[in-house]
């Protein structure tokens, strides 16, 4: 006699459904984790240059001028100088531009410049970490020469003060590096959901005008961490628009952070490096308290123009021995490798006018006028 089969309880059915749909949504979490991994993020970043160790190197060291550009360089014709009185194999340059402008003949007036744009230069937002992501491309490029042995980040306002060679002398004597860092303790920017991956005690500020050593530019393109913080919590506040009437009192209550016066110095902190620091920046900037109705008070750089940057005033510039951080009652007084030096080798932000003056002045070097004079752009038409 046949023997009948026994029904499956109720019970049975409800857990093997159960497990079931916990198999399927796991294999869909991980998919869509492998199809977000594979997607490409512009405001990431993962070095993909193999390096030298800097130990290896002997040979002559270069220092690597990096330029973030927003487009052209107005201020090509002083550097042109600046450069033609140096060894060329005392330095190497790099330009972040906007994504897809070439500098050659036609984009700028000089040699040195062209074809020195990043391959894979993005597109860079103010106070957004896109500022970062753009510095830390041009690190990583630099690094790629074993040579580069001093790495100085510059904007497309700055000047040089001095002579090629007596900057090249002045960074290549310390073996520190220069990075305006102090704590940052009158402003709210340090945002609590950042910790404990960045401890508020390690949260500093500064320029972003930076000059390190290899060894420091390294640690800057090789961080997978701290970055990733700094892109989630460290967001600047949006900005006031009249359009938007009572929902900008909302907005201003979001928590507001600048990244790149924050990132660099934080993670040289948190890698326990400031010991390697002179804790201050090579580019002197003025600074000019500013506001209008719809725009929250701010500090902005005041722009040097012909009238003001005369021998009188880039004299004062040169002058200065010391810079004082009130947030830490420290003064700090300019050395380097222990001796007495200026504090500044730069500075922004200088219109044409003002490079034009500081030219004549002979302060980069011998300078020919005419030279200038009969230059005739091809795209900027002035």
């Amino acid at each position: 006699m046949t023997k009948k089969s026994q029904p499956i309880p109720g019970r049975h059915v409800i857990w093997f459904g159960w497990k079931l749909l916990i198999i399927l949504s796991v294999s869909l979490c991980v998919l869509a984790l492998l199809r977000l991994q594979s997607q490409p993020d512009v405001s990431s970043y993962s070095p993909s240059i193999s390096r030298l160790s800097r130990d290896n190197f002997n040979g002559h060291p270069k220092i690597a001028f990096l330029f973030l550009a927003r487009r052209d360089l107005p201020l090509d014709f002083l550097w042109a100088t600046f450069f033609e009185n140096a060894d060329v194999a005392s330095f190497s340059v790099y330009i972040h531009s906007e994504p897809g402008f070439v500098f050659d003949e036609s984009s700028t007036r000089s040699h040195f410049f062209y074809n020195r744009q990043l391959p894979n230069c993005i597109k860079v937002g103010w106070g957004e970490s896109s500022m970062i992501v753009a510095e830390r491309l041009l690190f990583e490029a630099a690094l790629g020469d074993p040579a580069n042995q001093r790495f100085v980040l510059l904007s497309d306002s700055c000047a040089p003060l001095y002579n090629f060679s007596y900057i090249y002398s002045y960074l290549m004597a310390s073996p520190r590096s220069f990075v305006d860092s102090f704590l940052d303790t009158k402003d709210n920017r340090y945002n609590s959901k950042m910790f404990p991956i960045v401890p508020k005690e390690k949260w500093r500020k500064g320029s972003q005008w930076i000059s390190l050593i290899r060894s420091h530019a390294e640690v800057i393109v090789d961080d997978e961490v701290i970055f990733s913080i700094f892109r989630k919590f460290c967001k600047r506040r949006p900005p006031l628009e009249a359009s938007k009437g009572k929902l900008n009192l909302k907005l201003q209550k979001q928590h507001n952070c600048i990244p790149d016066e924050h990132f660099v110095q934080t993670l040289l902190a948190m890698n326990e490096l400031e010991h390697e620091l002179e804790r201050r920046t090579l580019t002197y900037t003025v600074w000019n308290l500013s506001a209008t109705k719809m725009e929250n008070e701010g500090w902005h750089p005041v722009t040097f123009n012909y009238a003001n940057a005369g021998p009188q005033e880039i004299m004062e510039i040169k002058a200065i021995n010391h810079v004082y951080y009130e947030t830490e009652y420290r003064t700090e007084w300019c050395r380097s490798n222990f001796t007495s030096v200026p504090c500044f080798l730069f500075a922004r932000k200088f219109s044409r006018g003002a490079a034009m003056r500081i030219l004549s002045e002979g302060v980069v070097g011998p300078f020919d006028a005419s030279a200038l004079l009969n230059y005739t752009p091809m795209i900027w038409g002035f």
